[in-house]
C-alpha cells in the first residue's frame, strides 16, 4: 500500500491560522474544518477524495443500485402521502459521486414515471471535484431539466415541498473535542508543536471556547462532568448540526428530513466507558484515530448523536416521525424480496454471489445495517404523519 504525502500547503495554512490567533491555538472544530473543507486544499475540496473500492472509504451506494432503488420506494411513498403534488422537491445534501442520484433516477424512470414527472432533484455539494463527477454521472438527467446544483443561498425561504436527505454527511461535520480534567470540563485545542518538526501540531486543553458546549450536555440530559466519568474522559460535540437544522427548517415548507448515518443516542454516545470518543480517520480503507497523520490526505469523521438531531430539530419545527436501523429500514422497503428473487435464475452464479454479498453488506448489523435512519417532518397534518411510512414500520 503506497501512501500519499501530507499536504504541506494545507499544513502551512493551518500554521498561519494558529499563529494569527491571540492565544496561538484553534479549536479542534476549526482544525477539522480546515483539514476537510478549506476551499482549495481541504480533503473534500481539493479533488483528492475518492469514494469506493479504489478510494479511502465506501458508502451504501458504492455497493450497487439497490440502496438507491429502495430509497426511491420511500420517496415515492412520501410523494403519495403529501397528495401527489405536481412538484416534489428531493434535495440531496452531499451527493458523493452522483451514484445514488443516478440510481434513484433510473429506477423511477422504469417504475414510477408519474413521480419522475413531478420530481425536482436538487443537489447541495460543497466539494467542486465531487460536483464535477456528479455532473458527468448525471448528465442525461440534467439535460431533461429536473436536476440542478444549488447552494443554500439559492433556496428561498419556505420553498421546499418534499424531502431533504443525506447519507453519511453529518458524520463529517467538524466537531469540538472536550476532556475532563480534575473534575472540570475542558476543551481540546490544536497548537503548534515546536519540538518535533515531523509533527507540526499538538493538543492542549483550556477553558471551553463557547458556553454552547456546556449547554449541549444539559440539552442532551447528560451530566458531564460528574463522578460517573473518569478523569481524562474525552468525547466530541457536533455543534454544526444546529445551524444546519435551522437552515433546513428555513427552506422546508412542508415535508421530510431523512438522515442516514452511523451513530448513537446521546445516552449511548456519552456513556462513561466510551472514554476516548468516536473520532476516526480513514485512508485507503484503513481506520485509525490520529487526526494529525497525512494531513489533508485522509478522511476524518465522528459518530452522530441522533438525540441531538431530534432535540434541536424540535427547536426548528422539525418533529421526529421515526427512528430505525438501516437493516430494518431496507428490509421494510423490500430488500428481503430482492434476496429471495436471486434464487429464481436469470443470472450467472458469479452475478448471484456478488449481488447477494452486496445486499448482505447493506443489512450487516456490524456495518452499514447498524446505521441509524432518522425521519423528521415539518408542516404535516396528523393524517400525513400516520400511519408510519413504510421504511419505519419495523422499530429497533
Amino acid at each position: 500500500m503506497t501512501l500519499p504525502e501530507p499536504n504541506q500547503t494545507l499544513i502551512e495554512i493551518i500554521r498561519d491560522r494558529i499563529k494569527n490567533t491571540p492565544d496561538q491555538k484553534i479549536t479542534f472544530a476549526d482544525y477539522m474544518e480546515l483539514v476537510l473543507y478549506h476551499p482549495e486544499q481541504g480533503y473534500y475540496t481539493s479533488g483528492m477524495v475518492d469514494i469506493g473500492k479504489a478510494g479511502d472509504y465506501f458508502t451504501a451506494s458504492s455497493l450497487g443500485s439497490d440502496f438507491g432503488e429502495l430509497l426511491a420506494e420511500q420517496f415515492v411513498e412520501m410523494w403519495q402521502r403529501l397528495g401527489k403534488p405536481k412538484r416534489f422537491d428531493l434535495v440531496e445534501m452531499g451527493a458523493g459521486k452522483g451514484e445514488l442520484a443516478s440510481d434513484i433516477f433510473n429506477y423511477c424512470w422504469h417504475n414510477y414515471p408519474q413521480f419522475l414527472a413531478c420530481l425536482q432533484y436538487r443537489i447541495i455539494e460543497q466539494s467542486p471535484s465531487l460536483t464535477q463527477q456528479q455532473k458527468q454521472q448525471l448528465q442525461p438527467w440534467q439535460q431533461k431539466g429536473n436536476l440542478r446544483w444549488e447552494t443554500w443561498e439559492d433556496i428561498p425561504n419556505q420553498s421546499v415541498m418534499g424531502c431533504l436527505f443525506s447519507n453519511e454527511l453529518v458524520d463529517s461535520f467538524p466537531v469540538h473535542r472536550v476532556k475532563i480534567e480534575n473534575d472540570n470540563l475542558k476543551e481540546i485545542y490544536v497548537t503548534l508543536n515546536g519540538e518535533d518538526e515531523g509533527t507540526p501540531f499538538t493538543e492542549i486543553t483550556d477553558d471551553l471556547s463557547t458556553p454552547q458546549l456546556d449547554q449541549y450536555f444539559q440539552d442532551m440530559g447528560i451530566n458531564l462532568p460528574s463522578k460517573d466519568y473518569p478523569d481524562g474522559f474525552e468525547t466530541e460535540v457536533n455543534l454544526a448540526i444546529i445551524p444546519w437544522l435551522e437552515t433546513i427548517s428555513r427552506c422546508l415548507q412542508k415535508g421530510y428530513l431523512l438522515t442516514i448515518d452511523y451513530g448513537y443516542s446521546a445516552e449511548k454516545y456519552y456513556q462513561p466507558k466510551r472514554n476516548a470518543g468516536t473520532l476516526q480517520c480513514y485512508i485507503q480503507h484503513q481506520r485509525h484515530n490520529d487526526p494529525y497523520y497525512l494531513i489533508g490526505k485522509q478522511d476524518m469523521t465522528a459518530h452522530v448523536d441522533f438525540t441531538a438531531l431530534e432535540t434541536y430539530g424540535k427547536h426548528y419545527h422539525l418533529e421526529p416521525l421515526g427512528f430505525t436501523q438501516q437493516a430494518l429500514f431496507l428490509m421494510a422497503l423490500g430488500l428481503g424480496n430482492r434476496l429471495n428473487s436471486l434464487s429464481q435464475g436469470g443470472q450467472s452464479v458469479m452475478q448471484v454471489l456478488q449481488k447477494r454479498d452486496a445486499l448482505h453488506q447493506l443489512i450487516d448489523p456490524m456495518g452499514l445495517g447498524g446505521f441509524g435512519v432518522l425521519l423528521q417532518g415539518k408542516g404535516l397534518t396528523a393524517n400525513e404523519q400516520e400511519p408510519p411510512l413504510r421504511g419505519f414500520t419495523e422499530k429497533t
